[in-house]
């Protein structure tokens, strides 16, 4: 099994009063219904107030790498990057359970 995680970082000027991080993270909320290689999908805006901190996270998990691949060419998916794209960087991890 792989954990996929993302953390995003708004870029300078985005906070959560902004409707494009609103947008995003509903249709973050949806990846986990819309893409079937997920067998399990959480995300979530950061509470911590530290700088290190990033705004929010995604973590899905799934099969293999294959499946990973699968997930990451899916086009709601490919949506969902556009809309963080926009307002945010972000890192990612993928490891293995």
């Amino acid at each position: 099994m792989i954990r996929h995680v993302v953390l995003f970082k708004f870029k300078p000027g985005i906070n959560w009063d902004d409707p494009r991080a609103a947008a995003a993270e509903r249709t973050a909320a949806k990846v986990g219904s819309e893409v079937p290689e997920l067998r399990d999908w959480r995300y979530g805006r950061n509470i911590s107030p530290r700088d290190v901190a990033y705004d929010f996270l995604v973590e899905g998990l799934m099969d293999d790498m294959a499946t990973v691949e699968q997930y990451l060419i899916h086009p709601f998916h490919q949506e969902a990057i556009r809309q963080w794209r926009e307002i945010s960087e972000w890192v990612i991890a993928d490891v293995e359970v």
